[in-house]
């Protein structure tokens, strides 16, 4: 009877000790834990400065839809917001207005531009990228996301949001 009663509280108590054993064992740090650690300590390089302008103020320069065109905001953050341009369900472009006292480097980009848009410098950024700089500090920028988009689409696009009210901004 003792092996009996021994052959049912061994297997029970193994398992037990198994069990203790394992959960208790410190686990192995994944392949991204260093970076993450790494990336939430680093001070040089975030993204936004504390004096950027909240991305949801930038919203009422942005074009309003009509002409059988939509605007939907995709992304507002300190210092950026930003909207998709369709027709007819196709993606056309991509609107943003951007503060650049995060990245003065960005601004420094107009400084010698000879290219106007409403009065303001203006670049073109590769193949699918048109931008201008308001105010010395707000980059306005229209990305072709259909091939059909012109960069005198673009232009265009960029002439109808509020620039005049955008350079009024603090």
């Amino acid at each position: 009877m003792n092996l009996s009663r021994a052959s049912k509280i061994l297997p029970a108590l193994l398992l037990s000790v198994l069990l203790l054993t394992t959960a208790c064992t410190p686990a192995e740090p994944g392949r991204f834990d260093q970076v993450q650690q790494e990336s939430t300590q680093q001070k040089r390089g975030q993204a936004v400065v504390e004096t950027a302008t909240q991305g949801g103020e930038f919203n009422q320069f942005f074009p309003t839809a009509g002409d059988g065109y939509q605007r939907v905001f995709t992304q507002e953050k300190k210092g950026f917001a930003e909207a998709k341009l369709k027709k007819d369900g196709k993606d056309l472009a991509m609107l943003a207005v951007f503060d650049t006292s995060s990245t003065p480097e960005t601004a420094a980009n107009y400084s010698n531009s000879t290219a106007k848009i409403a009065g303001y410098p203006a670049r073109e950024i590769g193949n699918t990228q048109t931008a201008i700089l308001v105010n010395n500090r707000y980059q306005v920028k229209v990305l072709s996301r259909d091939p059909s988009f012109t960069p005198s689409d673009r232009a265009d696009w960029i002439e109808k949001f509020n620039l005049d009210g955008l350079a009024t901004l603090k």
